[in-house]
């Protein structure tokens, strides 16, 4: 049936719904990019939520407020050669292939670079290629956390918080697991962590990036990993 309304009236009701759903596209975007942790989290730059998040991390052990701040001085760092696995991390600990023509090493690298985070700001550990040491393997840090006490699984009634390493896809028959990050914030009512990754590739490929509501490790292949638990500094 056609609406018996005059045009202009029609007009009227359709100009605030278009409004209406613009303002909505607009702030869906906003918090597309930016991360959770207050009502008003829009209104944040990404300097300020790093502050925010080094000062709720000292809030609860100076340690943890370093890891935070290490970690967060890292993002935006990029491979070198580009589009290979060639990075400082791996370098610092001799951990990888000297095939980059600089002086980076080649492997792949989220646990090099969470345990460099870990030791720049002063977590005490060993890096050697033994059961539980922390090494290249992001299992590794499963067998550390488990022998140091520190190992809570997801389902417990552990909360992450800020400095813990979040362990991603762990199969702990064959000690192995696909990912692991640093983490920096948990928002109620997530299902995972705010977490800084090495070796991440939701921005760009093999980056040190953020991650928001990290339930599944940020790697390319979607679903590759779910969240398994976290590893606390001692």
């Amino acid at each position: 049936m056609r609406s018996t309304a005059p045009p202009h009236r029609r007009l009227r009701v359709l100009v605030p719904i278009a409004l209406i759903i613009i303002v909505a596209v607009v702030v869906g975007q906003v918090i597309g990019w930016r991360r959770l942790g207050s009502a008003f989290h829009g209104t944040l730059s990404p300097a300020e939520l790093a502050q925010r998040d080094i000062a709720a991390a000292r809030a609860i052990s100076p340690l943890r407020g370093r890891i935070v701040s290490v970690a967060e001085g890292q993002v935006g760092y990029r491979t070198d050669p580009a589009n290979t696995y060639c990075n400082k991390y791996s370098a610092y600990w001799y951990s990888g292939t000297d095939d980059c023509g600089n002086s980076n090493l080649d492997e792949e690298w989220c646990a090099d670079f969470a345990a460099w985070v870990w030791r720049e700001a002063g977590v005490s550990f060993v890096y050697q290629d033994v059961n539980g040491d922390i090494n290249a393997s992001s299992a590794s840090f499963y067998e550390w956390g488990l022998a140091h006490g520190t190992w809570h699984p997801v389902g417990s009634s552990y909360r992450p918080q800020p400095g813990d390493v979040a362990v991603y896809g762990l199969d702990r028959g064959q000690l192995f697991a696909v990912h692991v990050a640093i983490v920096i914030s948990d928002v109620d009512g997530s299902r995972g962590p705010d977490a800084i990754n090495g070796d991440g590739d939701q921005t760009g490929f093999s980056v040190v990036e953020i991650g928001t509501d990290e339930s599944q490790a940020d790697t390319e292949a979607k679903g590759a990993g779910a969240l398994s638990g976290y590893v606390g500094p001692t």
